[in-house]
């Protein structure tokens, strides 16, 4: 009989085991490419995790499909940068709880010689209608991200609509466009972090930034339960709590790539 009993305590701890491990809670995220290729997800999200004993699904995609993913319930919690698209996301009903997490801003890039003399604009609609007036390789993100959004508001605001040969609507993220940038020696509206984060593998230059219309807020949002009862909104508001505490913040503001600050804390300001 005891032949039997051990071989069956090992089964049972064994499948406890792997019950434990399938069992393990997880927070599901959208967010925008500039918090992932930034590389601060990678200081941020560990001591949450560790704290809470959980692990942080993430996806990396453009703001508009980011709270698109919140819209159709298939995560938990939404941490993106295009404060109008965040608000409409919460006065529709699907999030709650919103608060400002950090900022920092957009930079248009160029080649470092500026064939198209953007370094003589004084604002960011002044350098939009330069590039279009001498039709400059422009690389657009053409993705609905927070970065294109601003870029279309730009476009708007000089009664502009970008059209032709050297407008190129690259659909993807900010890391390939300024790949794509790069090797056409094209201009492109960047965010700053991203920016930073490649600017080592990258024969361009900023040639325009300090205008107020570049000013990039980000923004955290929890999924409505009351629209999706499957999201796990405890814990989305303990991210959240987590993200704006001096914790989170401190952690932040002390990122930087190459001794540049890339993102600044404004929870609560």
């Amino acid at each position: 009989m005891r032949r039997f009993v051990v071989p069956l305590l090992i089964v049972l701890v064994c499948g406890l085991l792997v019950s434990s491990a399938s069992a393990e809670t997880r927070l599901r995220m959208s967010t925008t490419t500039s918090t992932e290729d930034s590389g601060l997800l990678k200081v941020l999200l560990p001591p949450f995790e560790k704290a809470n004993n959980l692990k942080m699904d993430v996806i990396s995609v453009g703001t508009g499909k980011a709270l698109k993913l919140g819209e159709n319930g298939d995560v938990d919690v939404v941490f993106v940068h295009s404060r109008p698209a965040e608000d409409k996301f919460v006065a529709d009903g699907f999030g709650v709880d919103r608060k400002d997490v950090m900022y920092n801003d957009y930079v248009l890039l160029g080649p470092k010689s500026d064939p198209a003399g953007i370094r003589k604009a004084k604002s960011a609609v002044e350098a939009f209608k330069i590039l279009a007036e001498g039709k400059a390789p422009f690389i657009s993100r053409g993705d609905e991200s927070g970065t294109h959004k601003k870029e279309k508001k730009i476009w708007k605001d000089s009664g502009i609509t970008p059209k032709g040969a050297w407008y190129i609507e690259a659909g993807q993220g900010m890391g390939a466009v300024l790949q794509m940038a790069n090797s056409k020696q094209g201009y492109t509206l960047a965010d700053r972090g991203t920016y930073i984060s490649q600017a080592g593998k990258l024969d361009l230059a900023i040639v325009l930034e300090g205008d107020k219309a570049l000013f990039n807020p980000y923004g955290i949002i929890a999924v409505n339960p009351k629209k999706h009862p499957t999201a796990q909104y405890d814990l989305a508001k303990k991210f959240i709590a987590y993200v704006t505490s001096p914790e989170g913040q401190k952690i932040i503001g002390d990122y930087k790539i190459n001794d540049k600050q890339v993102f600044f804390p404004n929870a609560g300001k």
